[in-house]
C-alpha cells in the first residue's frame, strides 16, 4: 500500500499525486502499461460524455464527466512528467498567457465594440502566436482528428476569410445538386474510388449550405440520427402489435407504416 494521507476534501494537487502514485512502481498494473496512444479513445469518450452532460441540462453529471475529462489531462501529464518534458503548472502556465494575449481588450489597453470583434482580434492573434503565415496554414491547422463534419465546416468558415466561398445560401445549395449530378454519374460509371470523392464533394457541399444556413452540421446530423430511431422505433411497435416481425416483411409494407409514423 502507498503512502497516501486521506481527506474530507481533495483538490487538484490531491490529484496530481493520486495520479503519479497510481503510474508509481507500487501502484496499479493498468495505470503504468497505458502511454498517450493506449488511452487517446478515453480522452474523445469522455469529452464526449461531458457534451451529452451538457446536452442533457445534468449538473451533477456535468460535474463528474468534468472530473473525467481532468482525469484525462492529468493523466497525460504526469506522462510527461515522467519523460522529464513538462508537469502540471507548465500547462496552467502556458494557459494563462495564452488568455492574456489573446484578451488584450481585458489585458491591455484595446478597445472593442461587440463580440465579433473580439473573435477578429481573437483569430488575427491566434495567427500571429501559431506562425500561420498564409491562409492555407489556418486550414491545415484544423485537427484532423475532428469528427468530419466539424472539421468541413471550420474548414470552410476559414476559408471564408480569405474570401473562398459562396455569396449565401442559395449558391451553397445549388452546388449540392451540381455534386448530386456528379455522383449519381459515377455511380453510373462504376468507379468506386470516383463514387467515393464525389460522395465526399457533395457531403462537403451540404456542410457549406449549413454553415450558410447558421445550422451546425454536426448537430444537424445528430438531431436527424435520434428522429430516425424514434420513427424506427415507432414503426417496430406498431408491426408487432399487427403480430408480426419486421424482418419478415419487405421494404414496401415497411414504408407503408414508416410514412404513418412520419404523420405523427
Amino acid at each position: 500500500m502507498v503512502e497516501f494521507e486521506r481527506k474530507e476534501s481533495y483538490n487538484i494537487d490531491d490529484l496530481i499525486r493520486i495520479v503519479e502514485l497510481l503510474r508509481s512502481p507500487e501502484g496499479c498494473p493498468w495505470d503504468k502499461e497505458q502511454t498517450h496512444k493506449s488511452i487517446r479513445q478515453d480522452f474523445i469518450e469522455e469529452a464526449y460524455e461531458a457534451i451529452e452532460a451538457i446536452d442533457l441540462e445534468d449538473t451533477e453529471l456535468l460535474r463528474e464527466e468534468l472530473g473525467d475529462v481532468l482525469l484525462q489531462v492529468v493523466f497525460h501529464c504526469q506522462i510527461e512528467r515522467e519523460n522529464k518534458n513538462f508537469v502540471f503548472d507548465d500547462i496552467c502556465d502556458e494557459l494563462c498567457k495564452k488568455l492574456i494575449v489573446r484578451h488584450p481588450h481585458v489585458f491591455g489597453d484595446l478597445t472593442v465594440s461587440d463580440s465579433g470583434e473580439v473573435l477578429k482580434n481573437w483569430d488575427s492573434i491566434k495567427k500571429k502566436t501559431k506562425c500561420q503565415e498564409t491562409y492555407t496554414d489556418t486550414l491545415n491547422a484544423v485537427a484532423k482528428s475532428l469528427p468530419a463534419l466539424m472539421r468541413a465546416q471550420k474548414i470552410g468558415k476559414r476559408a471564408m476569410r480569405a474570401g473562398m466561398d459562396f455569396r449565401n445560401a442559395k449558391e451553397a445549395f445549388a452546388c449540392i445538386k451540381s455534386e448530386a449530378d456528379e455522383l449519381e454519374a459515377a455511380i453510373a460509371d462504376g468507379d468506386k474510388k470516383n463514387i467515393e470523392e464525389e460522395f465526399g464533394d457533395l457531403l462537403f457541399s451540404c456542410v457549406n449550405t449549413a454553415r450558410h444556413l447558421g445550422i451546425d452540421a454536426e448537430q444537424a446530423l445528430t438531431d436527424a440520427s435520434e428522429k430516425f430511431i424514434r420513427r424506427f422505433e415507432a414503426v417496430e411497435k406498431e408491426v408487432m402489435l399487427n403480430g408480426a416481425d419486421m424482418s419478415a416483411l419487405g421494404i414496401d409494407e415497411l414504408d407503408v407504416y414508416w410514412r404513418r409514423a412520419k404523420q405523427k
